[in-house]
This record gives structure tokens, sequence and C-alpha cells, in this order.
């Protein structure tokens, strides 16, 4: 019998290799009857950097560059054959400053554009960047100030990059930016937010990365600003990219300035690790993410393999860390069935500390479950 792990890493608790490793334990004496396939996958989020990287049989390299407040940290890309892997979780992340000092009007992607520099720098013609986790809100234009373009403000200085200074721009000057030509730039993203908006980078994202309520107005109208001015620079309406909202704003200024391509992180990595072809002759495709609900359907994992294994007639099963409102709609994109790894009630730390003895109960009933039914 054969089985596909396809699971999305459980934030904070399980990684994507523990998930793996538990199935392939729970049938080490048995592999006469099951043929473990385990894959890593990831929606553009945390992850998708050693995803790719470690399926591909590539690399990490590693590099100095700057964190959200422009400090230098030890950061890293992935390559493998021609490509980069960029993750921006990885140098312009949340997670990378403390609480206190989260703020997307001073934080900056600076970072990221310093990893893309030392990869086209190093050869590569073509760069997957993912934008999950960030903690900003300028617009790329951080990111895009590595590169060597100048955003000049009103009163005639360059911005430095970050979310305040997106209402002084008033034009781009880019005859100092890097060489670029024959570089294709694939984003990956898990949202379609658009720039502007009620659905828009400032008022949907920027909240979590510590702006005030005032703080997002404030960036909604300097956003608009920043807008206008790739509109009048580039010929493009930047509201229009989906996607363009994504990591604040990161998915509209590289897709105008760079012509990048913002695609389904998941959708991309299937087609990397060459899912479908994995699960033609499969029984069974495991999924998973840390909580199932009505949001699944919009770009996560489980979503993403739902929709190919039902193409092959695949049925799906999902063990997730928790089942929230709305879960249901995956059983009307395919899902076969989902179950929680909670067992009994307890305080989140509580679970997060036992993920992986939990997980292992609950794949062993699953496994259960397809046996009874192969009979």
């Amino acid at each position: 019998m054969k089985i596909v792990v396809a699971s999305d890493s459980f934030k904070g608790s399980l990684s994507g290799e523990q998930i793996n490793n538990i199935w392939l334990l729970l049938t080490e004496g048995e592999r006469d009857k099951y043929e473990i396939v385990p894959l890593l996958i990831a929606d553009g989020g945390d992850g998708t950097l050693d995803a790719i990287v470690k399926q591909k049989g590539g690399k990490i390299i590693p590099a100095t560059v700057s964190d959200p407040l422009f400090n230098k940290i030890k950061s890293r890309y992935g390559e493998f054959g021609t490509s980069a892997v960029i993750s921006m979780c990885e140098c312009s992340g949340l997670t990378l400053i403390d609480e206190k000092s989260r703020n997307p009007l001073y934080t900056t992607s600076y970072g990221t554009g310093e990893l893309i520099k030392k990869a086209i720098e190093s050869g590569k013609k073509k760069i997957y960047i993912t934008l999950g986790g960030s903690a900003t809100n300028d617009g790329a234009t951080g990111a895009l100030t590595a590169l060597g373009y100048k955003f000049v403000k009103k009163d005639g200085t360059v911005a430095k990059g970050i979310g305040k200074e997106l209402g002084e721009i008033v034009s781009v000057d880019d005859s100092g930016k890097i060489d670029t030509e024959g570089v294709e730039f694939v984003i990956l993203s898990d949202v379609t937010n658009t720039l502007l908006g009620i659905k828009g980078a400032a008022k949907t994202f920027a909240k979590q990365k510590g702006a005030s309520d005032s703080d997002i107005e404030f960036l909604e109208r300097s956003m608009k600003n920043y807008a206008d001015v790739l509109a009048k620079r580039y010929g493009i309406d930047v509201n229009s990219i989906v996607g363009g909202g994504a990591a604040g704003g990161m998915g509209a200024g590289l897709s105008v300035v760079l012509n990048a391509k913002i695609v389904s992180g998941v959708e991309e990595i299937l087609k990397i690790v060459d899912f479908d072809q994995i699960i033609k002759d499969a029984d069974y495709v495991i999924t998973g993410e840390g909580r199932i609900d009505g949001q699944s359907k919009d770009g996560k994992v489980v979503s993403g393999v739902v929709r190919h294994a039902k193409r092959r007639g695949v049925p799906v099963i999902a063990v997730v860390g928790s089942i929230a409102e709305g879960y249901e709609k995956m059983y009307d994109e395919g899902l076969t069935a989902v179950f929680s790894i909670v067992n009994a009630p307890s305080d989140l730390d509580g679970i997060l500390r036992r993920s992986e003895k939990l997980y292992g109960e609950t794949a062993k009933n699953v496994l259960r479950l397809i046996d009874s039914s192969a009979k």
C-alpha cells in the first residue's frame, strides 16, 4: 500500500520532517506492507526554503544581511542548479524582532533585497522569493533599495526603505540598479490580497506586525501615494495585482519593478516536487496543518494537496493540530476525513510540548482505519 505524506508543518511544534519521520517509524517493521513516500510541502511561509532545497538536492548558502531593523544578522538562502530560493522570514521576518520593537512604520525588507542581490551576483537565473512571516509594510522599497533603486522623497533625499516613508516618495530613480537582465523572479505566496483597501496590506496584516489603528490608517494613505508613484513610473494599475498586498506590499513592489510573477506557493512547490507524478499510483495521501478551518481552502497546503489528489481519485486524510469553524468546506473541496491530534482538554503549551506523541497516537489510529478499509 502506497501512502504519500504531504503535510505542512505545525507552526511552533512539529516540522514537516518530524511528521514524515513519525510515519516512517510507525511502519518501519512493515515495509513489505506499506510504502511511505515522505514529502516536504509548504505554502510560501515557514518551511518553504527547506522544503524546496532538500527535495531538489540543493544546498543552503549562509549570508550576513540586515534584519527588519537594519541590524546585521546571520541569514541564509538556498540554491539548486541555476535557481535560488529566498525566504523573507529568514531576514525580514516578524519573529526576528521582539514584540516591543515590532512596528511596520520602521521595519524594512532591505535584508531580503541583499539576499536577492547575492543570488544574482552568484549567477542564478531563476529566483524564488517566499513572502510568509514578514515584519514589514514597506512595499518592497527596502528590498529594491538594496538592489540599487532609489526612492526619492519630496525633500530630495532618498528613502531608506521603511513604511513610514511611503507617503513622502515622489519618484523612482533606477539609474544605479543591479543588472537583472535574464533573471526570472517568482514570488511564492499563500495570500491573494491586493495592495490597498479593506483587504489590502495595511488593513489586513499591519496590526499583527505591531501597528496601532492610527498607524494602519497612516500606512494606508502612505501606500496609496506609493502606488500612485509606481503607476505613473511604470504604467501599471498597482492595486489590480492579485497578491500585491502580500508581505506588506512586497508582492506589488517586486511585481511592478522586477516584473516578478506571483504564484500560489503550494501550487509551485507541488510542481517542483512532481507531486502529480508521485501520487498517480498512491492508495492514500496524508496531509495536514496546525489548524484546519474555513480559510484552509484559500491557498494553504491542505487545499493544494486535496485539489491535486482529487484529480487522480486518491483519498486524502488530514491530520491536524486543531479543527476550527468552517473546516467542513474542505470536504466540499474533496477531503476524505480530518483528525485532530488533541485527545483531551489541555492548555496550548501542554499540547505543543506533547505534539509529537499526540501526532504519533493519531497516526496509529488513522493507519488502523486505512488497514480496515483495505480488508
